[in-house]
C-alpha cells in the first residue's frame, strides 16, 4: 500500500506545523478530503481553533467555501500545542507552514526550531521515512545552505531517514477562487522519489500539480513570480512620480486592456508576506545579486513610497487625519509591510493629531502597532480634516454613504489608496485624490 493509500485509508496521518492562515487551510482541506490531520502550533487559541472546529481569521469561512465544524467533532481535523505528538510512526507526512519573515526581512529562526523538531525522528522507529514538504516561502539556498545541514548535524540524512521537498502556496485568501484546489501548485524534493510522492500527496486535495526538477527550482518560483508583482506595482508608482500632472491611474487601466499586459494601480506601497518580501528572497539566494538592478532600485521606491505619501500630505497642511486600514490589503487581518503603519507614525512624529480604524484589529492592537488612537468608525470623523484610506475594506465601500457624508463635515482632504470612495458623494469643497491621479502627491 503506497502513502497515498495509507492517509486515504487512515492507517497514517498528516501532521501540520504552524495554524495560521496556511496551516488552517491546509488541516481543514486535507481533512475534507478525508485525511486524518494532527496540526500544532505555540499559539494556544490557534489550537483551540482546530480543536472546536472554529474560523476566528476573519473572512476565512467564506474563502474556504466549507464549514469546519465537523471536521474537528469527527475527531478529523485536531491540534495540539505538545508537537512530540507529531514524532510517531503514525504521522507520516509533515507540513511546515511556519512564518518565514520578521520585521519585513527574511528570517529562518522558526524553520530551524521546526527541523530541529523533526530530527527526533531519529530516536523512533518507522515503517518508512517521514515525508516533509515545506510550504512556506523560501530563498532558493536556504534548503541547501540550512536545513539540510540542519537535518544532517541533528544526525538524520535526507533523502534516507526523512524525504524532503518544497511545495509554495499561492492561494489569494480574498477570492474564493484563488485556493488550494483550483491553482496549479508547483512542487520539488530532493530526489525525483520524493518528488513523486509530493505530488501523489498533494494531488489529493490539488487539482493541477506541476513537477519541478528538483527543491531549488521548486523554491524559487515563489519568489520570482510575486517579485515580478513587485516590479510591476513599482513601475505604476514609479510612472504616477514621473508624471505627476497626469491621471496615471486612468492610463494604466487603459494599458491593461492591451491582451498581454495586466492592470496595475499606483498606491501608497506593497505590503504582505508575499509581494515585498519576494525580491528581498530573490536577491538573498542569488549567486550574483549584483546583476539584479532592477529588483534593487524596486525596493528603494516601494519602501519609500510610504514616506512620499506623508510628505504630501505635510505639505497640503492637514492638522487632524483619521487612517482607515492598517491591513495591507482589503479584508484581510495581515498588517505585515502594511504602508498604513510606517505612515501614521511618521505623521504622528511629524506632530499631526492621527487616529486610526480597522475593522479587524481591536484598539489595544492599533494602539500597540501605530502608537496612535483608536475611532470608530464613521462617528469618529466627525473631527477630522483629513482622512486617509488605506485598506479597501468592505466595510468603508459599503457603509451608507450618506452615513459616512453625515461625519465629514470638518473634512478638507481625502487620499484614497484604491479609490474606494471615487464614486461617493463628498462635502462641498473637499479634495478628494486616488492614488495615481493626477496631482494626487501635490
Amino acid at each position: 500500500m503506497n502513502l497515498k493509500e495509507q492517509l486515504i485509508t487512515g492507517r497514517k496521518k498528516l501532521g501540520v506545523w504552524g495554524l495560521g492562515y496556511i496551516g488552517f487551510s491546509s488541516i481543514a482541506y486535507f481533512a475534507r478530503a478525508g485525511i486524518t490531520c494532527l496540526g500544532t502550533d505555540p499559539l494556544q487559541h490557534r489550537v483551540d481553533d482546530v480543536n472546536h472546529g472554529k474560523v476566528t481569521i476573519p473572512n476565512f469561512q467564506y474563502w474556504l467555501g466549507f464549514d469546519v465544524k465537523q471536521l474537528s467533532d469527527n475527531k478529523i481535523m485536531q491540534a495540539t500545542a505538545d508537537w512530540k505528538e507529531l514524532i510517531s510512526n503514525e504521522v507520516a507526512v509533515h507540513l511546515v507552514t511556519i512564518p518565514t519573515e520578521q520585521g519585513g526581512k527574511p528570517y529562518h529562526e522558526y524553520l530551524k526550531d521546526v527541523i530541529i523538531k523533526l530530527s527526533k525522528f531519529k530516536d523512533i522507529k518507522t515503517e518508512h521515512p517521514p515525508l516533509v514538504i515545506v510550504e512556506s516561502t523560501l530563498t532558493p539556498t536556504v534548503m541547501d545552505n540550512i536545513v539540510i545541514p540542519l537535518f544532517k548535524e541533528k544526525g538524520i540524512t535526507v533523502g534516507k531517514d526523512i524525504l524532503l521537498g518544497v511545495a509554495p502556496r499561492r492561494d489569494w485568501f480574498t477570492e474564493s477562487d484563488k485556493t488550494l484546489k483550483t491553482l496549479p501548485r508547483v512542487v520539488g524534493g530532493t530526489t525525483p522519489e520524493t518528488t513523486d510522492l509530493m505530488a501523489d500527496v498533494l494531488g489529493i486535495i490539488c487539482d493541477t500539480i506541476i513537477k519541478a526538477p528538483d527543491h531549488k527550482h521548486a523554491a524559487i518560483v515563489k519568489s520570482i513570480e510575486n517579485a515580478y508583482r513587485q516590479l510591476d506595482i513599482t513601475f505604476a508608482n514609479q510612472l504616477s512620480l514621473a508624471y505627476p500632472d497626469m491621471d496615471m491611474t486612468y492610463v494604466l487601466k487603459m494599458v491593461g486592456t492591451k491582451w498581454n499586459i495586466g492592470t496595475y494601480h499606483p498606491s501608497f506601497g506593497t505590503g504582505g508576506y508575499c509581494i515585498p518580501l519576494a525580491p528581498q528572497y530573490v536577491l538573498e539566494g542569488a549567486k550574483h545579486p549584483e546583476k539584479l538592478t532592477l529588483i534593487k532600485e524596486s525596493l528603494k521606491t516601494d519602501f519609500s513610497q510610504p514616506n512620499t505619501v506623508v510628505e504630501s500630505l505635510i505639505k497640503r497642511g492637514i492638522k487632524k487625519v483619521a487612517i482607515l486600514g492598517i491591513a495591507y490589503t482589503g479584508d484581510l487581518k495581515v498588517h505585515v509591510l502594511s504602508p498604513g503603519i510606517p505612515i501614521a507614525k511618521m505623521l504622528k512624529e511629524k506632530g499631526i493629531d492621527v487616529k486610526v480604524n480597522d475593522p479587524y484589529y481591536s484598539d489595544q492592537e492599533i494602539r500597540d502597532l501605530t502608537g496612535c488612537e483608536p475611532i470608530k468608525f464613521p462617528s469618529g470623523l466627525a473631527d477630522r480634516d483629513s482622512i486617509v484610506i488605506v485598506s479597501p475594506h468592505m466595510q468603508y465601500k459599503y457603509t451608507n454613504n450618506q452615513e459616512i457624508k453625515k461625519q465629514l463635515g470638518n473634512v478638507k482632504f481625502i487620499l484614497d489608496n484604491m479609490g474606494i470612495w471615487k464614486s461617493m458623494e463628498k462635502p462641498e469643497g473637499a479634495i478628494y485624490h486616488e492614488a495615481g491621479d493626477a496631482h494626487w502627491l501635490e
